[in-house]
């Protein structure tokens, strides 16, 4: 059976629709396009329903059909989502109140999408995370309340089963997966006392060994949790608003890996800077990190840290896989040129690298083979549109959103896991008419009076570091403890030491005319030679005092006496040459 071909939902000042994915790049005919002005948009996690708002009803229909499952007359509606079993939609509008009402509505409304009836309405006044989240299958669900978080079972909202209490809990994350339930919750430092996150398993968190791991830091004003897809690691990024070394603009960002058997440590980056992306590869055995200063650096590490694959430098400031795992993309947006670098994960070759200019969004469609790229209000109001590439670096379909409109939002139709199986990696472009926009090698600007001469070292602004391969035996070095390597660099020293000594202790070559003495000579005792290599020593120093003296430099008593045992030391030397 042919795999599916998914939908790309678009959302513009011209109304919202779907639009078939490639190869046909049509709208879709069994949805009929919406001409009002969509507020929000969203598709169920398996990709089976699609639900908007559009200022007057949330709808909510089916992808395949059109056919409509649901209409709500919430006009006020700025946001919306699906529980993961399409059992609930949660919708939000703004918290409001009046003379009348001076407690305000209830503006977080739980919707049972088989009856249409409200399940519970609650107060949320922040749209930052609003949404309560879900476990896979819907066994419980958790809202934080008042920095503590609540745990609700089985879609019974009228009875609070469960409550994590910690001082100030302003974070939390639900890990994906099957049960059990596991979650990171972050608890901000004060008065001197570190931040820390924490990874419980639901329902056990009585006492302070109830937790299972812990990582305390300094340095956080906030945090992002992201979990791999089983649940078994945690990676937290901690941010500061303000770098008090004065090095950034950006604040001061470290990286921190948490693991549900109790392992943590610091994901050690050797360069310095901020940290603007952090991808889980879907295989959850890898992460990709970019970071520092321009040109970032991107590097991939495994599940103890250790780098795996180093991408050199280049203008970036985001990672993307593809859901399958098997690609990964590089890419430079916002205030960059919009350069993208496709790599084949299991070789580490690079596949291509396109360039899609002024892009706001970029996201993988299911089937791994394509990614859409859009420019979209209020980001940037110009130049809208949005491109369906595949990732060998062809357009395969362009829309360019009219000057007097514009164009707010495409997002991809999700599907189960599995049901894209990954497909070998091609390194031909695809056929098409659109053509490639391969990006072009920027030239870097010189001076007019550099312009004929050849490059140097000293005339580029910044050294480009070359991809390298990090694993083992793979031309690279294995990444070490700081302990394993101050113990190598002693190893080394003395290997050196051991060098120098049988370099010492070993005969002069044969030759036709008699060595100076002050070149080479060895007389075949270990002691002896040692006794000439300090005589030649001072010597040496001697004359460096003569040469200063003679260029006027005062001398010291101490210095003066030195000189003055010049024939004395030449003496010593002399006779311990001829063996006397």
């Amino acid at each position: 059976m042919a795999p599916p071909i998914p939908h790309l939902a678009v959302r513009g000042s011209d109304g919202t629709f779907l639009l078939c994915g490639p190869p046909s790049c049509q709208e879709s005919s069994a949805f009929q396009r919406d001409e009002r002005q969509g507020k929000y948009m969203t598709f169920s996690s398996d990709g089976a329903l699609f639900g908007w708002c559009n200022g007057s009803q949330v709808s909510v229909v089916k992808v395949s059909t059109g056919e409509l499952v649901k209409s709500f007359d919430l006009p006020k509606t700025t946001a919306l989502e699906f529980s993961p079993l399409n059992k609930v939609l949660a919708t939000w509008q703004h918290y409001t109140k009046t003379q009348d009402n001076p407690q305000g509505e209830a503006n977080l409304q739980l919707l049972d999408l088989q009856t249409g009836a409200c399940i519970k309405a609650f107060y949320q006044k922040k749209v930052t995370g609003w949404c309560p989240s879900w476990a896979d299958d819907e066994s419980i669900t958790v809202r934080n309340v008042n920095n503590e978080l609540h745990f609700f079972e089985n879609n019974n909202f009228e009875t609070i089963a469960n409550k994590l209490h910690l001082q100030k809990v302003s974070e939390f994350a639900l890990s994906p997966g099957s049960q059990p339930s596991k979650i990171a919750v972050y608890v901000p430092g004060s008065k001197g006392a570190p931040s820390f996150v924490r990874l419980y398993q639901y329902p056990n968190f009585g006492g302070p060994t109830s937790a299972l791991a812990n990582k305390s830091f300094f340095k956080a004003d906030k945090v992002t949790m992201l979990w791999n897809k089983k649940a078994s690691a945690v990676l937290v990024t901690a941010s500061t608003e303000v770098d008090k070394t004065g090095a950034s603009y950006y604040g001061e960002q470290t990286l921190h890996y948490v693991a549900t058997n109790g392992e943590s440590a610091v994901v050690q980056l050797p360069k310095n800077g901020p940290i603007y992306d952090v991808s889980w590869n879907p295989n959850s055995s890898e992460f990709c990190v970019v970071y520092g200063f321009m040109p970032a650096k991107a590097t991939v590490f495994n599940h103890k840290c250790e780098s795996v694959f180093d991408f050199g430098t280049g203008p970036r400031n985001a990672a993307f896989y593809s859901p399958q795992g098997h690609i990964l993309v590089l890419a430079g947006f916002g205030n960059l040129r919009g350069q993208m670098e496709v790599w084949d994960v299991k070789k580490y070759k690079q596949v291509s690298k396109p360039q899609a200019e002024d892009t706001t969004h970029f996201s993988w469609c299911p089937d791994g083979e394509h990614i859409v790229t859009s420019t979209c209000s209020p980001r940037l109001r110009v130049s809208n549109g949005y491109k369906i590439w595949h990732y060998t670096g062809s357009v395969l379909y362009k829309h360019e959103t009219p000057s007097n409109k514009e164009l707010w939002e495409v997002l991809w139709q999700p599907f189960p896991t599995g049901t894209f199986p990954e497909k070998p990696v091609k390194y031909q472009a695809t056929p098409s008419e659109l053509g490639s926009t391969e990006a072009k090698p920027a030239q870097v600007y010189r001076p007019p009076a550099l312009r004929n001469k050849p490059q140097t070292a000293s005339s580029k602004l910044h050294e480009e570091e070359p991809p390298q391969n990090m694993k083992p035996g793979a031309g690279g070095e294995k990444q070490m403890s700081k302990a394993a390597l101050k113990n190598q660099k002693k190893r080394e020293a003395k290997k050196a030491a051991k060098q120098e000594n049988k370099s010492d202790e070993a005969p002069p070559p044969a030759a036709d005319s008699a060595p100076d003495s002050h070149v080479t000579s060895s007389c075949g005792d270990p002691e002896t030679d040692k006794k000439i290599k300090n005589l030649k020593k001072k010597l040496k120093a001697i004359d460096e005092l003569k040469e200063q003296q003679a260029a006027g430099k005062v001398m010291q008593k101490n210095q003066l006496e030195k000189m003055h045992k010049e024939a004395q030391l030449l003496k010593e030397l002399e006779d311990l040459e001829l063996g006397l």
